[in-house]
């Protein structure tokens, strides 16, 4: 799949040239002449990167970059005459990742364009490799915090250092004293019946039916497993 480019700008002989600088470079590539359309192309064709003109009529590109950090995380180079500090505050406030101004070669622009995507590449790889999904359960250990969808599950500090155990060692089953040790430590006199109330306490707020458990599944004689029905390691 080819890395997506859009690029905004009311000039059509510059956009002309960038489409067909960044076409030849191997990128996916949609322009827009105005605000309005750039954020509609934004919204229909969900670029890796957005390159914007920041003085156009209407929306200009300091409204435009604000719309768009409101929509999604995309990486934003702004294109100006402008180059004083306030200016480039000021992208910068709005969560711009760079600040080209003009005139400028197309090759230093390809360059902090592909520096860009190769920050963002790598950021994405390393928050993909700490999260862990079952379902629509979603543990983000980096946050040490359980998500449905986008709400978060209000787990206290003990249900979710059992739920990430569970989740860490997939379709594996763990016995009682192996989760103790894990949440509270070898020297930990913790009995097993606070495990299984740990246990009812994270049904109740993880599973469809507490009393007909689909992922926290009790092992008789050996302990528990998540289900691997859909559990996945997103890497």
């Amino acid at each position: 799949m080819k890395t997506r480019i859009l690029v905004v700008d009311d000039d059509p002989t510059l956009l002309k040239f960038l489409v067909e600088y960044f076409v030849s470079q191997s990128y996916e590539v949609e322009s827009a002449a105005n605000g309005q359309e750039g954020l509609r192309r934004a919204y229909n064709f969900h670029p890796h990167l957005i390159i914007l003109d920041v003085m156009m009529p209407g929306m200009d590109g300091w409204d435009l970059a604000y719309r768009i950090r409101e929509m999604a995380e995309i990486p934003i180079i702004l294109l100006t005459a402008k180059s004083t500090e306030t200016d480039k505050l000021r992208g910068f406030r709005l969560g711009v990742d760079d600040y080209v101004t003009k005139p400028f070669s197309f090759a230093e622009l390809g360059a902090r364009v592909q520096a860009i995507l190769a920050r963002t590449q790598k950021s994405s790889s390393s928050t993909a490799a700490n999260i862990l999904q079952f379902g629509e359960i979603i543990l983000d250990l980096d946050k040490r915090e359980a998500r449905r969808g986008s709400d978060i599950i209000p787990l206290t500090p003990t249900e979710y250092r059992l739920l990430e155990h569970l989740a860490r060692n997939q379709g594996k089953v763990i016995s009682e004293p192996e989760l103790i040790r894990a949440i509270w430590g070898d020297v930990s006199d913790v009995e097993t019946t606070a495990i299984r109330r740990y246990i009812w306490l994270l049904r109740q707020k993880i599973e469809t039916d507490p009393s007909q458990p689909e992922w926290i599944i009790t092992v008789r004689g050996f302990g528990y497993r998540l289900g691997t029905g859909s559990l996945s390691k997103l890497l």
